[in-house]
């Protein structure tokens, strides 16, 4: 008689067979096998909102291979996700098969040892998890199922409202609407240059008058700089410090998300499914197949001691003992983290990237390496450097300068962390008295809040407590495929329907789509998870307000309606009546207001482009050329399209930097659609930047153009791409 395991995933199953003898046999559910119909609601409300589960279509096959082998095994461990949805599956697998030994195993990692620990240390299923499960799952359903079907009778059929997917659509909508409303601001700032000329620094104005400056325009920084050339300012405070750069933590499920789109360029969803390859087992040619890294859905930062030791060891051989953690570094962790779990990391760190390339895609080698370099410079020592600090005082300005030099490399040896203020400060002593070589005045202007990335969405909705690791993905992956987002150039931007689709459901239920009600929400379901409250009592607390609120509607939803449907100063033209905007399957259209008595509708023209001539001809065919826009953004077009589809790119005003070229610098894309920028006489000239060059004056070595830097949080820098002169934006 043999044992059975359990598992979601056949590629799964496929790598654990090989680790177990004839003893056991390893079968899948394919995921789910059984949930809520998607015919009706299927909660019984009346009866403690029990949940009226059926058998999930087209898994008839699987669920008798299950039953045949269970009813054949001695004992059986179901080894499922080790998380709430992984619990439930184990759940209804349990329930349907009659076999009594029936154990729960977690699978945190598959690799042979860790797959034979886990059989032996088999338990119970965890039902306050499966409860967890439950409740998610219906809140959502009740959201979902009653909520939609308002949209349907105010803009079309077939839209749908989502417990957190409209709470992150109302992020995107409200991000877009501060930066419809931004107002661009000017201020400037200043820098003084001290010292002597072949050896100065730079500092700051941090103060006038004890105050932060506020300088708006190119008059009030020439004043300023008029009087400080003149002035000469006093040493007021002088540090050295020694400093240490802490590794960062290693990956959970929302940083490697973060990460990959902002590195690697991948969405949420592929990130994930890359990393389930991963995770599943990867074929290793005589090594035969394993996981190459631990569970990736997970919000804890724990390391397991065995895998502290074995990196341990590995750091000393590849880097010597200097690089070794002599004392575990706290890092912060979420509240509701599963501290079962661990992060993301490998399963072996023998395993290095480059030693097993050849056995991965593309994608896989590039997602393996950022999870192992992140994982092993968090297990390695600090950085150490030198910080100098100085204060500068004239009897109403301050300027402070700071400088720092890496004295220790630490993990920064395998994952580089840009240092800022890289120069030398001199010592200084107090009192020591200091005339300026140069001032320098930068104008800038305010910049709106930036679109989100499917990176910097993930980072706000954890940070706001909204989703958790196992749903992160699938929000951004709904609101694409019901058109509500559109990803342009990286950014997340609301469709026009996405827009209509927000305001309604934030009109009509502004509290069940409240950020602060649905991080509640989430704390809830873990407190249920925790066994601190009962499913019950959450469901009796949310279902009144839910139904309060819809008897509201339900009361006035003709003024509803007529507050929500947009009436235009356009007549019928076969009955008089005004014509309302409405939404049909095909976008907006017009009808009248007198429907059903009149029937009258009018789709609406899309608005023409508006056609900005070049000044030149068209090379091909002679005709204007016009600037235009794309998917992609604005380029040169002929005026004769479609029948002429000549096209050019537009350039970005600065001339090519390489000796005895003519050509400017253009916008190009890889073959993936990464933007970089090139000459435009490719293939002549092989120029070419990631960074956008900007026709702006470096005003430390005099170079005719900058590049622009986009950081991680939107912010923008000018880089000299000569000196390496910096200014912020």
């Amino acid at each position: 008689m043999f044992s059975l395991i359990i598992v979601e995933s056949p590629t799964k199953a496929r790598t654990i067979q090989k680790y177990f003898g004839k003893e056991y046999k390893v079968i899948s559910s394919v995921g789910h096998i059984i949930d809520l119909p998607k015919s009706k609601l299927g909660i019984d409300i009346k009866n403690n909102f029990e949940p009226q589960y059926m058998q999930i279509k087209g898994k008839s096959k699987v669920i008798r291979n299950i039953k045949d082998e269970a009813s054949l095994a001695g004992n059986i461990f179901i080894a499922t996700d080790p998380d709430r949805e992984g619990e439930a599956i184990a759940f209804f697998i349990k329930s349907i098969v009659k076999n009594k030994n029936v154990k729960r195993a977690l699978f945190y990692e598959i690799t042979k040892d860790a797959c034979n620990t886990a059989i032996n240390s088999a338990g119970d299923i965890n039902m306050e998890r499966v409860e967890a499960q439950k409740a998610r799952r219906i809140l959502d359903r009740l959201v979902g199922y009653l909520i939609s079907p308002y949209l349907w009778k105010l803009i079309r059929f077939g839209l749908s409202a989502g417990r957190v997917q409209t709470v992150a659509l109302r992020l995107i909508c409200e991000r877009e609407y501060n930066i419809k409303i931004f107002k661009e601001d000017e201020f400037w700032t200043i820098k003084g240059l001290f010292g002597e000329e072949n050896n100065s620094f730079s500092c700051d104005l941090i103060l006038i008058d004890n105050k932060k400056p506020e300088i708006n325009n190119e008059k009030e920084a020439s004043s300023i700089k008029s009087s400080l050339l003149k002035s000469t300012f006093k040493v007021v405070d002088y540090r050295k410090n020694k400093k240490e750069l802490k590794p960062p933590a290693p990956y959970i499920t929302s940083t490697l998300q973060q990460e990959s789109s902002r590195r690697l360029y991948f969405s949420a969803k592929k990130t994930m499914m890359v990393a389930q390859q991963l995770f599943e087992g990867i074929n290793l040619g005589k090594k035969g197949s394993t996981g190459l890294i631990t569970y990736m859905r997970t919000d804890s930062i724990r390391i397991s001691s065995k895998a502290k030791e074995s990196t341990k060891l590995y750091i000393e051989e590849m880097f010597g003992k200097d690089y070794i953690q002599t004392k575990e570094i706290k890092q912060k962790t979420k509240k509701f983290a599963q501290e079962a779990h661990e992060a993301i990391r490998p399963t072996n760190i023998r395993h290095s990237p480059e030693s097993i390339k050849k056995f991965l895609s593309p994608e896989q080698y590039k997602l393996y390496k950022l999870i192992f370099t992140r994982f092993l410079a968090s297990q390695m020592a600090p950085a150490i450097y030198n910080e100098t600090k100085v204060d500068l005082f004239n009897e109403r300005h301050t300027f402070r300068g700071k400088a720092s030099i890496l004295e220790f490399d630490g993990f920064t040896k395998i994952y580089p962390v840009k240092l800022n203020n890289i120069q030398i400060i001199p010592l200084l002593n107090k009192g020591d008295k200091l005339t300026p070589i140069d001032i320098i005045t930068e104008q800038h202007f305010t910049k709106p809040p930036s679109r989100y990335t499917e990176g910097t969405l993930v980072k706000d909705l954890e940070s706001k407590g909204i989703g958790r690791p196992s749903t992160y993905a699938s929000i951004i992956s709904r609101l694409l495929d019901r058109k509500y987002v559109e990803i342009i150039e990286k950014r997340i931007h609301p469709t026009e329907l996405g827009e209509i689709v927000e305001k309604t459901l934030i009109q009509l239920f502004p509290d069940i789509f409240d950020i602060k009600f649905t991080s509640g929400m989430e704390k809830d379901l873990d407190e249920i998870e925790n066994g601190k409250i009962k499913y019950i009592d959450l469901m009796n607390d949310f279902y009144p307000k839910l139904k309060e609120k819809m008897d509201k509607i339900d009361q006035n939803k003709e003024s509803i309606k007529k507050n929500i449907e947009k009436t235009t100063d356009i007549k019928c033209p076969k009955c008089g009546s005004p014509l309302i905007l409405k939404w049909g399957r095909f976008g907006k259209f017009l009808a009248c207001s007198n429907y059903p008595a009149c029937k009258y509708t009018k789709p609406i023209e899309k608005k023409t482009k508006t056609i900005k001539p070049v000044g030149e001809k068209c090379p091909e065919c002679g005709a204007d050329l016009v600037y235009t826009n794309g998917k992609f953004g604005s380029f040169i077009a002929c005026s004769n399209y479609p029948k002429c589809k000549y096209t050019r790119a537009i350039p970005v005003g600065v001339k090519c930097p390489e000796e005895n070229c003519n050509g400017e610098i253009i916008q190009r894309r890889t073959r993936k659609g990464r933007i970089f920028y090139g000459c435009s006489n490719y293939p002549k000239c092989k120029f070419s930047t990631w960074y956008k060059p900007v026709n702006k004056i470096c005003s430390k070595c005099g170079n005719y153009y900058m590049e622009e830097h986009k950081g991680k949080n939107g912010d923008v820098k000018l880089i000299c791409s000569k000196c390496k002169h910096t200014i912020d934006e």
